[in-house]
C-alpha cells in the first residue's frame, strides 16, 4: 500500500483525517500573578486558585491539611462567577 504524503495541518489516520490544533507559543499565552491556596503538607503538591475555592480558608482535598495563601504566575482564566464566595453578611442579588 502506498503511503500518502502528509499535508500541512492534517494527519492521515485509519479511516479518515485527524485535525490537530497548533500549539500556542509561550508569548501568546497571557500570564498574571494569581492568588492561590497551597497545601502546607510538604509531601502534598495540591494548590487551587483563590477564585475557584468555595471556602474562605480551604483545607486540602487530597490529604486534609490546612492551606496557606500564596501566589503563582498562571495563565489568565475568565471567571464570570465572582459571587461564589460572598462575605457572610451579604446576600446574593435578586434577579
Amino acid at each position: 500500500m502506498a503511503r500518502l504524503p502528509r499535508q500541512r495541518g492534517t494527519l492521515r489516520g485509519m479511516g479518515g483525517v485527524w485535525m490537530y490544533a497548533r500549539r500556542r507559543s509561550e508569548d501568546e499565552i497571557q500570564k498574571m500573578d494569581t492568588v492561590v491556596w497551597s497545601c502546607t503538607n510538604e509531601d502534598c503538591k495540591v494548590w487551587i486558585r483563590d477564585d475557584y475555592s468555595f471556602e474562605d480558608t480551604p483545607t486540602c482535598t487530597l490529604c486534609g491539611s490546612s492551606m496557606q495563601r500564596s501566589s503563582k504566575l498562571l495563565p489568565v482564566l475568565m471567571n464570570n462567577s465572582q459571587d461564589w464566595k460572598l462575605p457572610k453578611n451579604t446576600s446574593r442579588p435578586k434577579a
